[in-house]
């Protein structure tokens, strides 16, 4: 039976990591594999660069939107993956190969999880992870400037000139279009309990 697909999106920022982190906790063990698109990142001499000849991250072109399809279908139909970590450009970092199974459920996690209309199409469960803007401001700076060691105002210049015009354009528009709606500005606990359980009776409907 092939698996049940849940698309994650929202904004940068939004909280869709540490909402997918406390939802596998709660899901039997085995039953959840994750594809983040995280790992879908061109490299930063394919990027496109704005008018300041800065790269822009935060555009559907960043990714490989066609190499993050390709490989929802190959889980799709049984397969396992190899996915090597991006680092985001740290020259420090040692990525990481990581080993994705098929299961009973997959989640398809990123900011264009829900951009590609004929990938949209196979996808059983659209989730928007929903945040204010100045939540999604602080935990982007958070994250960026603190976790991975990026200059502040190279943080902020991004946000302002990337991030947010690029959340109105081509993020936003699929709340409307989600089977669930999350808000998550100070806590997900409702939303995400009430997530995990139609997940797991979905896993009760499958053929053992």
């Amino acid at each position: 039976m092939k698996p049940y697909l849940v698309g994650i999106t929202g904004g940068s920022g939004s909280g869709k990591t540490t909402f997918i982190h406390a939802l596998l906790k709660l899901m039997p063990a085995g039953s959840v594999s994750l594809l983040s698109q995280d790992n879908y990142y061109k490299s930063i001499e394919k990027q496109t660069q704005d008018e300041n000849r800065i790269e822009n991250f935060d555009i559907p072109s960043s990714l490989d939107l066609e190499k993050f399809h390709h490989d929802v279908l190959q889980l799709r139909d049984g397969k396992s993956l190899e996915i090597v970590e991006y680092t985001f450009n740290s020259a420090d970092a040692v990525a990481q190969t990581f080993h994705i199974p098929p299961s009973p459920i997959v989640l398809l996690e990123g900011i264009y999880a829900l951009h590609d209309p004929v990938l949209n199409e196979l996808i059983d469960l659209k989730v928007f992870i929903d945040a204010e803007e100045h939540h999604r401001r602080n935990r982007r700076i958070q994250r960026d400037a603190v976790e991975r060691g990026y200059d502040q105002d190279d943080v902020e210049y991004r946000l302002s000139r990337h991030h947010q015009p690029a959340f109105e354009q081509y993020i936003l528009p699929h709340r409307a279009k989600a089977d669930i709606v999350i808000p998550n500005n100070h806590n997900f606990e409702k939303g995400l309990a009430m997530l995990s359980l139609y997940l797991q009776s979905k896993i009760g409907e499958q053929p053992q």
